[in-house]
């Protein structure tokens, strides 16, 4: 594995990184777990100031820090300073909720008179981050923000693709106040995972990747005994019934499907139209992927940008020449893209019928699967005809109806009348093959925690 920044737009390598020793690594996890001893008896209040502090820093420095994520992976620089400031307000949700989320909880008991029953939330050690380049601080925020707010310390290893935006966040804890050892970023070869994981001062990881990573560091998670959580792939249902209000819905799927270069795990990746208004919808889609405009991402009339490497535009390339082997219709919508760059020119893709295999495939870019549904039993037919369940989203004038139509989708999370988002006070988590656990609020802040029992017992109480 090479760590290095390659500018998505102009292909060219900028810097490059060795790996970590093997020496490097057992002195990251000595210094982690030395500072955890400290760092789980430090007050909530103490860990909320490196909160604060954290989230001050990326709002001061946002135009460095957002420049940094375009050069490395390529996304426009409106949605890399949106990304930074999304990250803020995660340090800042834990650092105003941690302690009201770890409070401790009295249990109800059959009889007071024997004795009272609290269970506590205490950390376990260090988190072992393995995190993926699409969102390089969102993705490593909501991870280091709530276990160091429980008191846990954290090691990452980043994206290959990203080592300065990585760096970067390592250079940001230790400005925001946090202790040595606290968070470290290690340029981790691929042997090194085991390595970390077998130690015993790591009480778990926690991955959001591809499923075939996943399903590699779960083993290894699994065979050392450690707790995983997983946030992985996606192929994210939008559902458009009869009754949507369909220019603000085609404006949101032009949006969902494409933000991010479409490289996103909750993507608008599969449109399911009603019959009824499904021509229309597709007219209107098209003129609204046509109205894209492919460029510089730090141009800010650029709305497509590259995709984060040359590699990952050719290998989507290949997918879809798959895709059309299994009876995909592939039809080029959109402007043309610019030859320079990994861009990749936007496709709808239909005949997704049940015995293409290729409507189970994940297309992690400016490809659109599109599927005409009969009725809202169809859709929600099509929308579970899936190995995915990560996110989602129906568009009705009723909510009510949207509301029960999303309650039979199998995923882990739908959004009503928007694209799914990703906010620092909203779970995020999926099922199925999209992984399991899930981070943000008070569910990822106790995925690391132990959740011990102490029961205070009437010394004469019966067995």
């Amino acid at each position: 594995m090479a760590y290095a920044t390659t500018n998505p737009y102009t292909g060219e390598k900028l810097k490059t990184f060795p790996d970590a020793t093997d020496q490097e690594v057992q002195t990251a996890l000595t210094d982690a777990y030395d500072a955890f001893k400290a760092w789980r008896h430090t007050s909530f209040a103490k860990r909320a100031e490196v909160m604060k502090a954290a989230g001050a820093i990326l709002r001061r420095d946002i135009d460095k820090y957002a420049r940094l994520i375009t050069l490395e992976m390529g996304k426009t620089y409106a949605e890399s300073k949106a990304e930074t400031i999304l990250s803020a307000e995660i340090f800042e949700y834990y650092a105003e909720h941690a302690e009201c989320l770890l409070k401790a909880e009295k249990l109800p008991v059959a009889n007071p008179d024997e004795g009272e029953a609290v269970i506590i939330h205490q950390p376990q050690g260090i988190v072992f981050a393995i995190e993926p380049w699409n969102f390089p601080y969102y993705q490593v925020a909501r991870i280091i923000a709530p276990q160091l707010s429980a008191g846990n310390t954290v090691l990452l290893k980043h994206a290959s693709n990203v080592p300065q935006c990585a760096a970067a966040f390592d250079t940001l804890m230790q400005e925001a106040g946090l202790p040595k050892g606290g968070f470290r970023n290690l340029y981790a070869a691929r042997h090194h995972t085991e390595v970390i994981l077998s130690d015993s001062r790591v009480c778990g990881v926690a991955l959001t990747g591809s499923e075939g990573a996943g399903a590699i560091v779960a083993g290894v998670a699994a065979k050392a005994l450690k707790k995983s959580t997983m946030e992985l792939g996606g192929s994210d249902a939008f559902v458009v019934l009869e009754d949507a209000d369909l220019e603000k819905t085609v404006k949101w799927a032009v949006f969902g499907r494409h933000w991010n270069a479409g490289q996103v795990c909750v993507s608008a990746k599969r449109l399911i139209v009603a019959d009824a208004i499904y021509d229309r919808f597709v007219e209107l889609y098209k003129k609204g992927v046509a109205s894209l405009k492919a460029g510089d991402p730090m141009d800010p009339a650029t709305q497509l940008a590259p995709l984060s490497s040359q590699k990952a535009a050719d290998d989507l390339r290949a997918q879809v020449e798959e895709a059309k082997k299994h009876g995909a219709v592939v039809e080029v919508i959109g402007a043309p893209v610019p030859e320079k760059g990994a861009f990749f020119q936007p496709l709808l893709m239909t005949n997704l019928h049940e015995n293409n295999e290729a409507r189970h495939w994940e297309f992690f870019g400016p490809v659109t699967q599109l599927y005409r549904a009969k009725d809202e039993a169809d859709a929600i037919r099509i929308a579970n005809d899936s190995p995915y369940g990560l996110g989602g989203a129906v568009f009705t004038k009723d909510t009510k109806r949207g509301v029960k139509v999303a309650e039979q989708i199998y995923t882990g999370m739908v959004y009503v009348n928007h694209p799914t988002m990703v906010k620092a006070d909203l779970p995020f988590g999926g099922v199925a093959r999209s992984g399991y656990g899930r981070e943000l609020i008070g569910l990822g802040i106790k995925e690391f925690v132990n959740h011990k029992l102490i029961d205070v017992v009437n010394i004469d109480a019966p067995f």
